[in-house]
């Protein structure tokens, strides 16, 4: 890696746990353990996006039929979403609506569905600060709440994406779900709120609802803002990648393809008024991650320093076994495998390589 401000490696690098096939001609990543639910019908907001468009995919690969709602929002390229609703719907039985969810009517999308995954929100930490605050008013907390209203009168469960910017610079680590939460961006801040009202939602009015705290998602799909789709892009067109700070912040990545399962499991298996941790199970300083993408990519990346993002942890670790323990999940993708799907996706990398994996058995799971 070129880097004029120096490297240091650390004791964050780790590579997580076992391998694992994800069997899809298109995908090869893309999780199959939709099994898990039965082949009903679900509601899946933010259906165009770079998880719901993969959960979609899953949901429908399985047998299920799937109700799709997105409002296009303008955080990156409409094409890239209508994209990805293609691949997650060819040849599947997958309904779409452009529908901006703040002021939609909702209950004619939930009629004769069995369950709602709420991924629809305003990403991001850096952009969360000053005016542009209230489009995460509206897109994550208002949004959240009507979607929670609607469930309510419909009487169905709701699993919705939380993030593990809700607890900020933590006191210990890892992190588990009873620390303290001390959210230090705007973004942070909104995501805490959903919680709340979850709550709120299932002792005062008897929400059965499940919230899950990602933790620095990436894969094929991820959004062009995100470090890794960035870094990629960098690496291809030989043009410098910004590292805010001095690199040695760490992350808790997790495959896109762990998620899905664990967002399904959660339909499955989570208890009502449930918040739990989904993390890949290693955690990594960036200035290791950028060695692992060149390795993974056979190139060399350019890096440049620049000033320390606000908003930004320091350091974010899950402790995952509230949902190993009650979802049966466990992260099984390695940061390096999923790297190399995920550059196998990237424009300008065509040479990345494809190493055989054992496939591993599908396990068919009831809910609770």
């Amino acid at each position: 890696m070129a880097n004029s401000a120096g490297r240091s490696r650390n004791s964050f690098f780790s590579l997580g746990t076992q391998a694992q096939l994800r069997a899809h001609e298109t995908d090869p990543f893309t999780s199959f353990r939709a099994a898990r639910l039965p082949r009903r019908r679900y509601l899946v907001t933010g259906c165009a996006g770079f998880i719901g468009s993969q959960l979609t995919q899953v949901l429908a690969a399985s047998g299920c039929s799937v109700v799709g709602v997105d409002c296009f929002t303008d955080n990156y390229p409409r094409a890239v979403k209508e994209g990805n609703i293609h691949r997650s719907s060819v040849g599947a039985d997958v309904e779409f609506h452009e529908r901006d969810l703040a002021d939609a009517a909702l209950e004619q999308r939930l009629e004769g569905v069995s369950g709602v995954f709420h991924l629809a929100a305003r990403p991001g930490v850096r952009t969360s600060w000053g005016a542009t605050f209230e489009h995460y008013l509206r897109d994550n907390i208002l949004v959240t709440q009507r979607v929670f209203e609607a469930a309510v009168k419909q009487g169905v469960k709701v699993v919705y994406a939380s993030s593990s910017s809700v607890y900020g610079d933590a006191e210990a680590y890892p992190l588990r779900e009873d620390a303290k939460p001390i959210p230090v961006s705007p973004y942070g801040v909104s995501k805490l709120s959903c919680e709340a009202l979850a709550t709120s939602y299932d002792r005062s009015l008897g929400l059965d609802s499940v919230g899950l705290r990602y933790f620095s998602v990436y894969g094929p799909r991820q959004r062009p803002d995100m470090a890794f789709s960035r870094v990629f892009d960098c690496i291809a067109n030989d043009r410098p990648f910004r590292v805010h700070g001095n690199g040695r912040q760490s992350r808790d990545f997790t495959y896109v393809g762990d998620v899905v399962d664990a967002t399904i499991a959660a339909m499955a298996r989570g208890a009502a008024g449930g918040v739990y941790n989904i993390g890949g199970g290693s955690e990594i300083s960036l200035l290791d991650s950028l060695t692992l993408c060149e390795q993974v990519a056979g190139r060399t990346l350019q890096v440049a320093h620049v000033a320390a993002a606000t908003g930004d942890a320091r350091r974010t670790v899950a402790d995952y076994g509230k949902a190993a323990t009650e979802l049966g999940w466990s992260p099984r993708t390695t940061l390096e495998e999923g790297l190399r799907a995920q550059a196998r996706e990237a424009p300008g990398l065509d040479s990345v390589d494809d190493p055989a994996r054992p496939a591993q058995p599908l396990e068919l799971l009831e809910p609770a």
